[in-house]
């Protein structure tokens, strides 16, 4: 079953919740920089290897026309993140 669910996403992309909680992710980032339309978010949860990292986290790329692209990271998995996650991440 498992290999059957890894085709079907595969051949129809990201599960519907993911997607979700990426556009989340990025409106409520968005948000809170106040940012033209012309910014542009990518949002990916990663799992990390170095022992200072909390595991999987959750990394924003902010790609503002002009300004060099920045990352902003948040130390929890993609489902977990919060609103104020993102405004804290961002204030750092």
């Amino acid at each position: 079953m498992t290999h059957f669910r890894a085709l079907l996403q595969k051949a129809f992309g990201m599960p519907s919740l993911e997607r979700d909680a990426i556009e989340r992710v990025k409106v409520w980032t968005r948000d809170a920089l106040q940012a033209s339309p012309d910014t542009a978010f990518a949002v990916n949860e990663i799992a990390c290897t170095d022992p200072a990292c909390p595991g999987v986290e959750t990394v924003i790329l902010i790609m503002e026309p002009g300004i060099r692209t920045r990352a902003v990271k948040v130390g929890k998995a993609l489902h977990d993140v919060t609103e104020p996650d993102i405004r804290q991440a961002l204030s750092s």
